[in-house]
């Protein structure tokens, strides 16, 4: 049987993994939506080389906003939480506090979200 530490090691490295899976295919789901929504317009109107290859690069860095925001939250989280906790268990009233610093750090998500969005409005 695994000693308490091995298996928490386990379970962090496996949450870890799952977060990374999950914020690749929620990435990949996203890009491949906004792919099928322009290549319906493509098939009414031609784009050329340039704006095709512009395209790409632009699904791609929405991607990578989105996913990237989720991973930075996910760590921001991780500590932030782990230390707020820490601090509610000595002094209870400083709950409410420590919920705000979790928060802002759940604000990531929503920056990234918000940046993809814009990227992709700028997609013509």
């Amino acid at each position: 049987m695994l000693d308490p530490k091995q298996s928490l090691k386990k379970n962090i490295s496996a949450s870890i993994l799952i977060v990374f899976a999950l914020c690749f295919i929620s990435s990949v789901i996203f890009t491949v939506s906004g792919y099928a929504q322009d290549s319906a317009e493509a098939a009414q109107q031609p784009l050329s080389q340039e704006q095709a290859s512009v395209n790409k690069y632009a699904f791609i860095a929405a991607a990578a906003a989105f996913g990237l925001g989720a991973i930075g939250a996910g760590i921001a989280i991780a500590n932030v939480g782990a230390a707020a906790m820490g601090a509610v268990a000595e002094k209870p009233e400083i709950a409410g506090q420590a919920l705000i610093f979790v928060a802002l750090a759940e604000g990531l998500v929503v920056f990234g979200f918000i940046t993809a969005l814009m990227i992709l409005g700028k997609i013509q």
